[in-house]
């Protein structure tokens, strides 16, 4: 069994009051607009959808090293709205102004004249600290009136996360919900032929920077899943004997065991607050749903049956547990109180069977995968049973997450052979639907909270 120590390098995450070393303030006048303006607006339906078309380009600098990195925030913040599905990045070749000052209002009938109907300026300049000083500004190209403005100070090499950060500013102002671009994705990184795969955790930025390992390889390890309130991560790792369930600490590299327990442990989870670990512990042939609190080390039981109960996740609210059993003969989704009681089958659909369960952040939604007639179909469905909706299917289909503001999924496909799984990210309304850049192949993600 790998022991985790200093020599498997971690860089340590910073906090985004470390990134915003003098926090976030609004920039000069006119700042934040009244109202929210229509011609700007992103409208999310079900239905047809047209996305807005959006100009980012490159920010003003104060000298040619700030300029590669101005050029590379603008380039940051384009591939993040592109890739949401929800807006279209103008082509820069197509530009008739060329910003120079971001303090004067723009040429409105310049970017008029290529359809945009909403401009980001920003500018980057380095302080006598050593420090950059990051600023944007949000415009409604329709009215020429800002839509919104800030300004930021951090580290140089944190200039990837100022343009995540200010890629959800843009986001939550024109849509209307938060966004999630400042957040990071553990997965488990597969590499070697398919008999003998070697299995790493990774952790990466949202958009695939960013990578780094968090485990060596020398062990299995599988289902790593993200605390909804912390950087930290459970995960099952096989090592000698039975397998146990971790925790890891991203920001200090450290890890510790959840607790020894008898048999076979799988699918490990947090509650909402990060307080607890929801598991399935399995007992002879059947394996039952246990919670463990992480501060007394006490076990509860929640489900006793003869039945296997597995993969449990917690409502946001924490007053529910969806999980997966095939107490009615195939593996099917139930839902039941979080401290246990009579549990609700939700899914019906097409005689297929359902698993891994995962409840959205927004609460709105249970993420599954379904298995029937050769395809594995990833979909969602509302915690009574109804509206079930499959977004993509194929094989081999597995393992989805939600990003924190429950409007997109990752999940990963095995086509088999001497292939290996990839990450695909997927949109709750079915379209959108992208493959994740890594480093070889990948499997098990996991979305982080926003960093705070």
């Amino acid at each position: 069994m790998t022991i985790f120590s200093s020599r498997v390098p971690v860089k340590r995450l910073a906090t985004r009051r470390q990134v915003l070393a003098a926090g976030a303030a609004l920039l000069a006048t006119p700042m934040l607009a009244r109202r929210a303006l229509a011609q700007a607006r992103v409208q999310i339906t079900e239905g047809t959808f047209q996305p807005i078309p959006i100009a980012i380009p490159n920010f003003v600098a104060g000298s040619p090293s700030d300029g590669e990195v101005g050029n590379g925030v603008a380039q940051v913040i384009t591939n993040n709205l592109k890739r949401s599905g929800l807006f279209a990045p103008v082509d820069p070749a197509a530009f008739v102004e060329k910003v120079t000052n971001i303090d004067s209002a723009p040429q409105f009938a310049s970017w008029r004249a290529v359809n945009a109907q909403a401009l980001v300026t920003g500018r980057m300049t380095r302080q006598s600290d050593g420090r950059l000083k990051a600023e944007f500004r949000l415009w409604d190209v329709v009215s020429g009136q800002q839509l919104t403005g800030q300004q930021y100070f951090t580290s140089p090499e944190y200039w990837r996360r100022i343009a995540h950060i200010i890629s959800d500013q843009i986001y939550e102002r024109l849509t209307g919900e938060k966004g999630y671009f400042d957040s990071r994705i553990v997965f488990v990184d597969e590499s070697g032929p398919a008999q003998r795969r070697i299995k790493r955790l990774a952790l990466m930025d949202q958009d695939g920077a960013n990578v780094r390992y968090l485990t060596r390889g020398s062990d299995l390890v599988l289902t790593p899943r993200f605390s909804p309130t912390t950087q930290e991560i459970t995960y099952m790792e096989f090592g000698q004997g039975d397998p146990k369930v971790y925790l890891f600490n991203v920001e200090t590299g450290q890890r510790e065991i959840v607790g020894n327990f008898p048999g076979m442990s799988f699918s490990p989870r947090f509650s909402p607050d990060g307080q607890r670990i929801i598991m399935s512990l399995q007992q002879g042939g059947n394996s039952n749903l246990f919670v463990m609190d992480l501060r007394s080390k006490s076990t509860t039981r929640l489900t006793d049956s003869p039945a296997i109960d597995t993969s449990p996740s917690y409502s946001p609210d924490g007053s529910r547990i969806c999980f997966e059993s095939d107490r009615g003969g195939k593996p099917q989704i139930y839902v039941m109180p979080a401290n246990g009681g009579p549990a609700q089958r939700i899914s019906f659909g097409d005689g297929g069977s359902y698993s891994t369960p995962v409840w959205s952040p927004r609460g709105d939604y249970i993420a599954f995968t379904r298995q029937g007639g050769g395809q594995f179909a990833i979909g969602i469905i509302k915690p009574d049973g109804s509206g079930e909706r499959i977004l993509t299917s194929g094989f081999h289909n597995e393992g989805p997450t939600f990003a924190p503001n429950g409007r997109v999924l990752m999940f990963f496909r095995d086509p088999g052979g001497n292939s290996g799984p990839s990450l695909f990210t997927i949109d709750v309304s079915g379209r959108n639907e992208q493959r994740l850049p890594t480093p070889g192949f990948a499997s098990d993600p996991s979305w982080s909270p926003l960093l705070s």
